[in-house]
């Protein structure tokens, strides 16, 4: 089994763009759109699964380990909502940036330059993220194994990917990268997508059972994201580790 699931390409290309994670109108500009859908996700199943009164509205509480969390644009909001927050990312201009930027939020957020296989921590968490990232990884399987050790008994792991489907070669890359230059060039490699079905099997064989699975579709007309029942392109699910 291969034990090193990063990709050195994939982290080259976030590192040429890493000073742009928290500029609105800047490389991530789709990403910062995308950002509120995935907080109000998170969110709405942790209290829901916590049993945490919706009167609260925060996570106070609940330890999340973020991995691959970029310049820390998930890290961040969740911490500001009460949660423990670790964040992960194996670049380390990624997690520079996520800690320069935490100096001006008071916020107290653990950083760590490090992919799963490669990171030791005593605890583990309640809840676990991988969002937009198991499409950058090498080896999925072995990415999700040492994920899902982090993650305590009947904890939650979120993940968010791309179908692997015409329709997301389509829009995904042609549309966002070539056509309306959402994304540099190259920021994504279909054949690195996964089908709903192939992501569960995977899980399945690091005791994740698959709990929720819904699609995410833009709104053009509203300019926001939304939940759909259409996976064909972008789609989030919840796991539970058995």
């Amino acid at each position: 089994m291969n034990t090193n699931t990063i990709n050195k390409e994939e982290i080259e290309k976030f590192n040429k763009i890493a000073e742009e994670w928290w500029n609105p109108n800047g490389k991530f500009k789709p990403l910062h759109k995308f950002n509120p859908i995935r907080i109000e996700y998170i969110k709405n199943n942790i209290i829901e699964d916590f049993n945490i009164s919706k009167n609260k509205k925060t996570l106070s509480g609940i330890s999340i380990l973020d991995i691959g969390c970029g310049g820390g644009l998930l890290s961040e909001p969740l911490a500001r909502l009460g949660a423990d927050v670790v964040g992960i990312d194996a670049s380390k201009k990624n997690i520079d940036v996520a800690k320069h930027h935490l100096k001006k939020s008071n916020l107290n957020i653990e950083y760590y330059q490090a992919s799963p296989e490669n990171f030791f921590y005593k605890k583990k968490f309640d809840v676990i993220l991988n969002m937009e990232i198991i499409e950058h990884v090498d080896d999925v399987q072995s990415f999700m194994n040492f994920s899902s050790k982090f993650l305590n008994d009947e904890g939650i792991m979120f993940i968010a990917t791309l179908n692997q489907t015409l329709k997301s070669y389509i829009f995904a890359i042609i549309g966002a990268e070539y056509i309306l230059r959402w994304l540099p060039i190259g920021t994504h490699d279909w054949n690195k997508f996964i089908k709903p079905k192939e992501l569960e099997k995977i899980c399945n064989l690091t005791s994740l059972k698959l709990e929720k699975i819904d699609g995410v579709k833009f709104n053009p007309i509203l300019n926001k994201w939304r939940l759909s029942e259409d996976k064909s392109i972008n789609y989030i699910t919840k796991y539970r580790k058995n």
